[in-house]
This record gives C-alpha cells, structure tokens and sequence, in this order.
C-alpha cells in the first residue's frame, strides 16, 4: 500500500466517523471501487474473494450482465410507479414465477416488499388476520431483523437489542435444537411442549417461525426429524409455520428454498436477499386462502415491488436454472471437504456444518472468539473476506455460487493459510 493510497483510505474512514453514526458497525476496514462475479476491489485497488456476498445478497455474483440489461431496461422505461396506485407486470410476473416455485401443491400468491425484515413483519400480520391469534413463537439464536417486532422476534441480544425495548409483546421463543449446544431434538421438543403448558397455549399462536437453517445464529440447519415433527404440532394446533428463507433461499443451499430439503410446505414462506440480484426487494410467498386474509389496503408501501427490483428479480431467477443448483452443490461439497481438512488439522476447530454451499467453521474454547477474530483479519491481509455469526467463534461461508474453480481453489488456500498463521504459530508466513 503506497503513501498515498494510505491517505486516500484513512481520509475516508474519518469522513465515514464524522458523517455515519457509530451503531452502523463495518466487519472490514475496505471500501469498494468495484465488484465482479466473486470478486470486489477497493479504493486502493486491491483485489478481495467475497466469501461474505453482501451477507447472502449475491448468490448470483457481483454485477452480473442478464441483471445489468435487466435494471437499465426497466429503468429507461420507468423507475417507480407504487403497485397501489397504477400496476405494472413486472410485480406481477414475478409474484407468478414465485408461486410457481414455491414448495407444496397448494395455490400460491405472493405480496411483495423491500427488505427481509418487511417480509417477516407482513407475515406476522397475516398470521394474525387468518387465525384471529396474537402471539408468535420464534426460537433461540434465530434472526429475523432490526425493526421492533422483529427484533422482539430475534433470538439473540448483543448487539442487536442493546436498549432498544420495551418490546413487543406475545412474542415467545423455544430452544433450537442443536446437539453440540446440548440440545438435542428430543430436549428442544420436551420445552416446547414445556412453553405451551405453562407459557403460551397453542391455540394463542398465530404462527411459529424457523430458519431452516440459523443464519446469525451460526449456520446451524434445523435437523428433519424436528422440522417434520413442528409441521405435524402447527398442523394438529391450527397454528402456521412460517419458513424464513430470508438468508437461505435461491441457491445457497443448492435448491430454491432451504425447506425443500425436508420435504415439507410452509404456509408461509419469507424470502428477500439474493432475490434480485442486489437490489432491495423481499417477499412474503403462501398458500392463497392465507395470503388473501387481509382485506384490501392492509398490505404494501411505497417502495414494495419497484419495477427495477423486480426486473433483476426476474433476470435472476432466469440464472438459477438446473445448471445453477448443480454448480452450487459442487461448490458447497468443495467447501465443506476445505473445512472438515481445516477441523481434522486444528484440535480448536468444534464443528463444521450448514446445507449445501451454507457452511460455516466454530471455533471452540475460551479463545475461540478471539481466534476467529484474528482468522477474520488474517484472511483479509490475504485477500480474503469472511464475516462471522454466531458467538464471534463462527466464520460463515456466502460465497457467490459463481465463483470459478481457480478462484474457489486460491481462495480456500488462503482460508487454510490463515488458520496456520493464528493456530499453528510456527507457520506464520504469508505468501499473499
């Protein structure tokens, strides 16, 4: 790094403090002059593999050419026209194409909006029109956004929830079963049974919400027999399973949606992330009679379903064919084979898990946290971007599902050269 570009860097970090408060944290010290396919580049003109994606946003890489013509089409024609006011296709075609994709046999519709945290918000709103119900349940660990009630919802206190309360009530949460943690299906199954006897009955719930796989939470995928067994419960009691795919959909996982795995449809499915490619556009997608709970004027915005968003949406799902989900699986199998090399060659390594190209790494330990911080930073000096989940002793894996093969190959070299460098103090030099 040269003199200059030195100045240039730290000349806009201390714009970034003057300007942007301090709650909006930064994993990295970088910022981006450009991106391509699984590649970004800084102001200073070095070269990072993402392996973070814009947290889940780029399944179908960093600016793709179908999405580019896709977004300058449909913003020479028009940029915003609120669906509420005068329609236009693009909503509807997409909302068609979801429907379509949707898990289960049963009709489908689809309301769009902006952000995933929208999405969980209107899907709440829903349950409760349908049922007639307050309360939701939601589980330990899980994530579901920043807004009040889905930070009522979301499972995890530092450093989401601070001081923000009071929040919302009839909001209640079970464990997550999570057998490294001591929860086993069978525990996890005894205390919610425990929460409706003596916190919630079931015939108050609106809907039960489930990260098919735990996204902040640290990449921990909902064992089967316990997703099976929490379709037959909101079955048997009346209550709607919301699936939030919110960080898990459209290729991480190697199909469109994570619940596809299991076998099962949701009532309710929340997607938004690498939905369009980058822009902001989320969705709440479930089976009509339910979706059409609401009368007319409860749901929408402004902004929810812009037609540019919605281009890029359709331009994406044109990407993610057969071919797309074949190449995810292969990336996701490589990943783990990197990972589970990574846990037998380090005793501090606890755990390697996720679904399909959603993995992540746990370090275990009073130092876990620490080390990973420092694997964190490592990687970066290498060239290499991670973000962590979890406890701080997790290092999750979005990597675009573009990525080349010589690209994946340098990339996990380095992944593996920055475990050595903070675990095995001897081989501490870097060759990047």
């Amino acid at each position: 790094m040269t003199a200059s570009s030195l100045t240039s860097a730290e000349s806009l970090v201390r714009r970034r403090e003057a300007a942007i408060p301090r709650g909006v944290s930064n994993a990295h010290p970088v910022f981006v002059e450009r991106a391509s396919g699984a590649s970004l580049w800084d102001t200073n003109g070095r070269r990072y593999y993402d392996f973070v994606g814009g947290i889940g946003v780029l399944n179908a890489g960093h600016a793709h050419p179908e999405i580019l013509d896709a977004i300058e089409e449909q913003a020479r024609r028009y940029t915003h026209a609120c669906f509420q006011v005068t329609m236009y296709e693009p909503y509807l075609e997409l909302a068609e194409r979801l429907n379509a994709l949707a898990p289960g046999d049963s009709p489908k519709k689809t309301l769009l909006v902006t952000t995933g945290a929208e999405a969980v918000e209107n899907a709440v709103k829903i349950a409760r029109e349908y049922t007639g119900r307050p309360a939701i349940l939601t589980f330990a660990h899980g994530y579901h956004g920043r807004t009040l009630l889905t930070l009522s919802m979301t499972g995890k206190n530092a450093p989401y929830k601070q001081h923000f309360g009071p929040f919302c009530s009839e909001i209640y949460q079970a464990p997550f079963p999570h057998e490294l943690e001591g929860w086993t299906t069978e525990r996890a199954l005894r205390a919610l049974a425990e929460i409706f006897e003596s916190s919630v009955a079931p015939d108050r719930i609106a809907a039960i919400v489930i990260e098919p796989v735990l996204g902040e939470g640290g990449f921990i995928p909902v064992p089967e027999e316990f997703l099976r067994e929490l379709r037959r419960i909101t079955q048997a009691h009346g209550i709607l399973l919301v699936a939030d795919e919110i960080q898990t959909g459209f290729g991480r996982t190697g199909t469109y949606f994570a619940c596809e795995h299991y076998g099962i449809e949701p009532d309710l499915i929340t997607v938004a992330k690498s939905l369009a490619g980058g822009l902001p556009l989320a969705a709440v997608i479930g089976k009509a009679e339910i979706m059409d709970a609401p009368t007319a004027g409860g749901l929408g915005g402004t902004f929810a379903g812009n037609p540019v968003a919605c281009a890029a949406a359709l331009a994406t799902l044109d990407i993610m064919d057969d071919a797309f989900f074949a190449r995810a699986r292969e990336i996701g199998d490589r990943l783990r084979a990197a990972l589970n090399a990574l846990q037998a060659r380090f005793s501090q390594v606890a755990e390697v898990r996720g679904l399909g190209a959603m993995l992540a790494i746990e370090l275990g330990g009073e130092d876990g946290a620490a080390q990973t911080q420092r694997i964190l930073e490592a990687a970066r000096e290498r060239g290499l971007l991670l973000l962590k989940a979890g406890s701080g002793n997790v290092l999750r894996i979005l990597v675009p599902l573009v990525i080349e093969d010589a690209e994946l190959d340098d990339a996990l070299a380095i992944l593996a050269e920055s475990f050595e460098h903070v675990l095995a103090p001897s081989n501490t030099k870097a060759t990047r």
